[in-house]
């Protein structure tokens, strides 16, 4: 009676009842239970999952894609700029800027030819020029002259206190011109005209002598050949002291920075190819690559009937000048083919034959495939494979054909 006495008063202080408690204590042990629960499926499933598949990453079902038939063809990596520098005048090579493979930049003297006799000749030109100035301020003063004092000439001939002359310009002149005998006017108009031309002639003159000077300068000039443009020598064609004669040629330059790839394509394939396309591209040196069509030449060649093209290799790629380079055109006359297409990662190697594991009722084997071309991260298979089946991708070193997952024996 006390105990029931007790309790009652105790529900009256506390904030809760021992009913709540134990209806709270319950729904506790109720959600650790399913807590538990739950962790022990994941852990079975999980289990489970990597028993079947023991190291494997996952599978892929395969595909066939529509692939045009392409044509490989074969063409020389070149530069895009290159130069073949050549003598413009007859001379003896006096210097050159390196060997081969050195680099060098823009306007640098690259070689060099001997220039003593076209400095003789630019020092004779200059003599003549000279003169030529002389000659040209000799005849303005004469002009000058006979413009502010006619006749001055006269004056200096023999006779007595300039008497005669005096008479002449006084009397005779006058009467002459009077009598429509003489015309003194015209005359002093043709001896003005004579002073200007030659002031002409010493003008005409000292043009020629600067334009001889010009072109020797020019000659000068053609016996340093500069570099256009950033670059390394690829040739040299002549060494120091060589004789060389106009047209012969020194040495080549180019810019082996920015590379492309010629081709010879036929004519047949160049429609289906436009300026700006990219194409894939195998190089000796640096695998596989995609290019970019950079140049068409307009006209094909008459004897083999092929067209030029000129493809942009990417910026740093390794290769070189001169190195073989294959590139795969589509042929467009050409209904395209279905192919499978499959990663690469889940290409297996035994000894120099790929293959791949296949996936088939629990069962893991290995088929021998003959791959096709390599598009970035995916190759095309030819045979031993067809599109919907199921393969398995990143296998592991050591895996072998057989079970994935053994089945249990029925007699326990």
């Amino acid at each position: 009676m006390d105990f029931i006495i007790t309790t009652a008063r105790l529900k009256q202080h506390l904030p809760w009842d021992i009913t709540t408690m134990q209806h709270r204590y319950g729904q506790l042990r109720k959600f650790n239970f399913m807590v538990f629960m739950t962790a022990a499926m994941l852990s079975i499933w999980s289990g489970s999952s990597f028993s079947a598949q023991p190291g494997s990453t996952g599978d892929y079902v395969v595909q066939e894609r529509p692939i045009l038939t392409a044509v490989t063809l074969g063409g020389t990596v070149i530069p895009t700029r290159e130069i073949t520098l050549s003598a413009q005048s007859p001379g003896r090579v006096e210097q050159i800027a390196g060997e081969e493979g050195d680099a060098f930049e823009k306007d640098t003297v690259l070689v060099k030819l001997n220039n003593e006799g076209l400095l003789a000749q630019r020092r004779a030109a200059m003599a003549e020029w000279a003169n030529a100035d002389a000659t040209l301020r000799q005849a303005g003063v004469e002009y000058q002259r006979e413009v502010y004092s006619p006749n001055s000439l006269k004056s200096k001939a023999p006779g007595g206190m300039g008497l005669p002359f005096m008479f002449d310009d006084m009397f005779t002149e006058p009467m002459a011109d009077m009598m429509g005998k003489a015309d003194s006017r015209l005359d002093r108009n043709a001896v003005l005209h004579n002073y200007s031309i030659q002031i002409e002639q010493a003008r005409n003159a000292l043009v020629g002598a600067r334009s001889q000077i010009e072109a020797l300068d020019a000659k000068l000039r053609d016996t340093k050949g500069q570099a256009p443009f950033n670059g390394v020598i690829i040739k040299k064609l002549v060494e120091v002291g060589d004789t060389v004669q106009p047209g012969q040629h020194l040495l080549k330059f180019a810019d082996t920075n920015t590379l492309q790839i010629q081709v010879e394509v036929p004519a047949r394939l160049v429609p289906g190819l436009q300026v700006g396309m990219v194409v894939p591209s195998k190089l000796d040196v640096g695998g596989w690559v995609q290019v970019r069509v950079a140049q068409i030449f307009p006209i094909a060649d008459p004897s083999r009937h092929t067209v030029t093209v000129k493809f942009d290799l990417p910026a740093n790629t390794l290769t070189g000048a001169g190195q073989y380079a294959q590139v795969e055109i589509q042929d467009v006359n050409s209904p395209a083919k279905y192919l499978p297409v499959i990663p690469r990662a889940a290409i297996v190697w035994r000894g120099s034959l790929p293959g791949v594991y296949v996936l088939n009722n629990n069962r893991r084997e290995l088929r021998l495939l003959r791959l096709g071309n390599t598009y970035g991260s995916e190759v095309t298979v030819l045979s031993g494979l067809k599109g919907g089946e199921t393969i398995e991708l990143n296998p592991q070193p050591g895996m072998s054909s057989g079970w994935i997952n053994p089945p249990r024996s029925q007699n326990k």
